[in-house]
C-alpha cells in the first residue's frame, strides 16, 4: 500500500475517525475492527502468514515500508502547514519534548506503574507450580466427574484472567506516559478541544478496571494465595485512584466509537 492508496482508504465512510487512538489495541477481543483504518491498514500491509512472522524478512520489508510512507507523509503534512522540519526550531521542541518525557518518566505514577508490572511478573513467576497443582486438580475431576463445577469452564475463566492481566500489564504505564506528557503539552495549548492526556488517561483506568477484576477472579479459584492477591489488588487499586485525582476528566473522556451510540 503506498500513500495515495492509504487517502483513499481512509476517505471510506465506515472508518470511525481516531478510534484507534484510545483503544487498547487488542483486535482480537475487539468488536470495532471493521470500522478501524489502523486494523485495515495493518490487514493489507500485513495480509499472509510471512509477513506477520517477526523473523521473516517480509515482515521487515513491510515494516520499512511502512515507516517510510509515514515518513513521507509526515513531511507532505508539514509542508503544507509551513513548517521546516530541519530549522532550529524543530530541534528545540525535540529537546522539550524530551524534557517532558524525562519529567513524565521520573513521575509517582510512572514510577508505581512500573512497579505494577514487575509485581505481576513476580506473582506470576512464583504461582507456577500454584497453577500448575490447579491444572492436575482440574484434570483429575474431569476423569472422575468429581465437581459439581464444570472444570473446563474454570480452566478456560483462568486463563482468560491471565491473558486479561498480562495483556494489561505494560500497557497501563505506556497510557499513563502518554497522558502524563500530553498533560505537559496542554499547559501551553489554548484549544478547546478535548484533552488527548484525558483521553489517554481513561485508557489506562480502563485497563485498571479490567485488571483490578481479573485479579480478583483468580483469587476466587486461588484462595491459598489470597495475601498475595489482595496485596497487588490494593496496590493496583491505589493507582487508579491517584490517576483519578491527577486526572479528574479522564472518566468523562468520549473515546470515539467505545463510548459513543453508533448507527
Amino acid at each position: 500500500m503506498d500513500k495515495d492508496e492509504l487517502k483513499e482508504l481512509a476517505r471510506d465512510p465506515r472508518f470511525i475517525p481516531g478510534i484507534y487512538n484510545y483503544c487498547d489495541r487488542w483486535c482480537e477481543r475487539c468488536s470495532f475492527t471493521s470500522r478501524c483504518l489502523l486494523f485495515a491498514m495493518n490487514e493489507e500491509q500485513f495480509a499472509d502468514p510471512e509477513s506477520r512472522d517477526i523473523n521473516n524478512e517480509k515482515f521487515w520489508r513491510n515494516l520499512h515500508a511502512t515507516f517510510q510512507m509515514t515518513k513521507e507523509m509526515l513531511k507532505e503534512m508539514a509542508e503544507e502547514e509551513g513548517i521546516d522540519l530541519d530549522s532550529p526550531d524543530t530541534e528545540s521542541a525535540m529537546e522539550e519534548q524530551k524534557k517532558i518525557r524525562d519529567e513524565a518518566e521520573s513521575s509517582l505514577l510512572s514510577q508505581e506503574a512500573k512497579a505494577y508490572a514487575d509485581m505481576v511478573d513476580a506473582w506470576l513467576s512464583s504461582s507456577k507450580t500454584l497453577f500448575e497443582e490447579k491444572d492436575q486438580s482440574l484434570n483429575q475431576q474431569v476423569q472422575l466427574s468429581l465437581s459439581n463445577t464444570d472444570p473446563e469452564v474454570e480452566v478456560v475463566t483462568i486463563k482468560d484472567a491471565v491473558e486479561v492481566i498480562r495483556w494489561y500489564q505494560h500497557q497501563i504505564y505506556v497510557k499513563l506516559m502518554r497522558a502524563l506528557t500530553g498533560a505537559r503539552e496542554d499547559e501551553s495549548s489554548e484549544d478547546d478541544y478535548p484533552s488527548d492526556s484525558d483521553g489517554s488517561a481513561k485508557v489506562a483506568l480502563v485497563a485498571m478496571d479490567r485488571s483490578i477484576g481479573a485479579w480478583g477472579g483468580l483469587q476466587k479459584h486461588f484462595p491459598e494465595s489470597t495475601d498475595s492477591i489482595i496485596n497487588i489488588h490494593v496496590y493496583l487499586s491505589c493507582l487508579r485512584r491517584k490517576t483519578e485525582e491527577k486526572f479528574p476528566h479522564a472518566r468523562m473522556f468520549v473515546r470515539p466509537g467505545f463510548d459513543q451510540e453508533l448507527s
